[in-house]
C-alpha cells in the first residue's frame, strides 16, 4: 500500500481559457450589442441627408464643408481634451473661459508687445498648461471636486481677460499668425487644377494608411483569437469611413484646399488616439473612471492622473484659443462664451458615459461633427438663435438618454 507524499500529488490541472466568440444570432443582434457605437454613425449620416435635403444641396457644397471646419476646429480640439476629462468621471467647466484669456496673452505678446508670433504662441500654450495646473492641484491634491473648481476658473479667467483688455479687443494680428484660423496649404497647382494636388495626396495617403492600420489590428485581433466583430461589420465600418474621408477630401480640393487647422486638428486626434489606447496614461485614465477604488488598488496614481489630465486641459484649450483668435484675427473680450457646453455636448453625443469610463477621442469627434452640422443646416435654414439653442438642447438630451437606456438594456440583458 503505497501513500501519496505532498511531492507525489499531481499539481492542479489549470482550466483552459476559451476566446470569446463572435456574437451569435442575426445581423440586427449584434447591431443592438453596438448600439452606442452604431447610433452615433447613423445619427450622423441622417442629419447630413435631412439638412441637405432641407437646404436644397447647400450643405455640402465646398465652400459650405469647408466653413463648417474652420467654425467647429476650436471646439473639436476642446472635445479631445474634454472626453479625457469625462472618462475620468469629471467635467471642466473653464475651457471657455481659459480660451478667451489665452487669446487676450496672445494679442498682449504678439500684437502690443510686439513678440516673435512663434514665440508668443509657444508663451500662450505654456500659459493654458499653468492654468490647467492651477486647477489641476486642486482637484488632484485638495479633492475639490472638478465642478467647483472649475466654476470658480469660469469666472475667475473670463474677469482676467476682460481685465488684461480693459474691454477693448486687440487687432489685427500678424498675417503669419492669422494663417493658423483662415489659411491653408499650397495649392501646388498654383490654381490651375480643378482639383488641388496636395489636398487630393493628403486625403490618399490617410486613406491608404487607414486602411492598412485596420486591417492590420484585426489580423493581430484575430491572430490572438481576440475578435468578437463580424468580418461583415469590419468591411461596412471600414468602407464607410473611407467613402467619407475620401468625399470631405474631394470637397476640400475642389474649394480651397486643406484649411491648416484641419492639420492641426487631424494631427491631434491622431496622436490623442494613440494615447487613449496604447498607452498607459489612456488605460489610467479609463480605469479611473471606470472604478475609482479598484484602480487605487491596482497601484494607479490616481491623484497624477487627474493632475496631468487637467494640464492636457489647459493645454488644449489654449491651443483652441489660438485657434479662435486667429480665425477672428482679433482677441475678445467675449471670446469663447458657450465652448465649454458645445465641448460637453459634443462629447456626450459621441457616446460618452455621464458616470465616466466610456469614451472615445473618435466618437467625441462625430459628436463635434454632428453639433457642427446642426449649426450649419439651422443657419442656412434661417433658423433664429432660440431655435438654434433648443435644438441643441434636445438633441444633447437624447444623446444622455439613449445613454442611460443602453445600460440599463445591457444590464437587462446579463440578468
Amino acid at each position: 500500500m503505497s501513500v501519496n507524499t505532498p511531492s507525489q500529488k499531481q499539481a492542479p490541472e489549470i482550466p483552459k481559457i476559451t476566446p470569446r466568440p463572435a456574437p451569435a444570432g442575426s445581423a440586427m443582434a449584434f447591431l443592438a450589442s453596438r448600439l452606442r457605437q452604431v447610433g452615433i454613425f447613423i445619427a450622423l449620416v441622417v442629419i447630413i441627408a435631412l439638412f441637405q435635403g432641407l437646404t436644397q444641396g447647400n450643405l455640402l457644397t465646398p465652400r459650405n464643408v469647408t466653413s463648417i471646419i474652420g467654425q467647429n476646429a476650436y471646439i473639436l480640439i476642446l472635445a479631445i481634451g474634454m472626453v479625457m476629462i469625462i472618462i475620468a468621471g469629471h467635467i471642466d467647466l473653464s475651457v471657455g473661459s481659459v480660451v478667451a484669456f489665452v487669446g487676450a496673452m496672445s494679442g498682449i505678446l504678439i500684437v502690443n508687445w510686439h513678440w516673435p508670433v512663434w514665440l508668443g504662441i509657444l508663451a500662450s500654450i505654456v500659459i493654458g498648461a499653468l492654468i490647467g495646473a492651477w486647477q489641476g492641484f486642486w482637484v488632484a491634491y485638495i479633492g475639490i471636486p472638478a465642478f467647483i473648481v472649475t466654476l470658480a476658473g469660469m469666472l475667475t479667467f473670463r474677469g482676467l481677460t476682460q481685465m488684461v483688455l480693459q474691454n477693448v479687443p486687440i487687432t489685427p494680428f500678424p498675417p503669419e499668425y492669422a494663417e493658423i484660423g483662415v489659411g491653408y496649404l499650397p495649392d501646388l497647382a498654383g490654381g490651375q487644377s480643378v482639383f488641388e494636388p496636395l489636398t487630393l495626396i493628403l486625403g490618399f495617403v490617410a486613406a491608404i494608411a487607414l486602411l492598412a492600420q485596420s486591417i492590420r489590428e484585426r489580423r493581430k485581433r484575430v491572430k490572438l483569437q481576440l475578435e468578437d466583430e463580424p468580418l461583415w461589420w469590419f468591411v461596412v465600418k471600414l468602407a464607410f469611413m473611407l467613402i467619407f474621408l475620401l468625399a470631405i477630401t474631394f470637397v476640400l480640393a475642389s474649394y480651397r484646399g486643406t484649411p491648416i487647422v484641419l492639420i492641426v486638428l487631424a494631427a491631434l486626434v491622431l496622436g490623442y488616439t494613440v494615447v487613449m489606447n496604447r498607452s498607459v496614461f489612456g488605460r489610467h485614465v479609463y480605469a479611473r473612471g471606470g472604478n475609482l477604488l479598484a484602480a487605487q488598488l491596482s497601484g494607479v496614481n490616481t491623484k497624477a492622473v487627474d493632475f496631468w489630465l487637467f494640464v492636457n486641459m489647459g493645454v488644449l484649450s489654449a491651443i483652441a484659443g489660438i485657434a479662435f483668435t486667429a480665425r477672428s484675427n482679433s482677441a475678445l473680450p467675449n471670446a469663447g462664451n458657450g465652448f465649454e457646453l458645445d465641448a460637453i455636448a459634443a462629447v456626450f453625443i459621441g457616446g460618452a458615459a455621464v458616470t465616466g469610463g466610456v469614451g472615445t477621442v473618435t466618437g467625441a469627434m462625430i459628436g463635434g461633427l454632428i453639433m457642427g452640422v446642426l449649426n450649419s443646416g439651422m443657419l442656412l435654414l434661417g433658423l433664429g438663435t432660440e431655435a438654434q439653442a433648443f435644438i441643441k438642447g434636445f438633441v444633447l438630451l437624447l444623446a444622455v438618454a439613449f445613454d442611460i437606456f443602453n445600460k440599463r438594456r445591457a444590464a437587462n440583458a446579463s440578468k
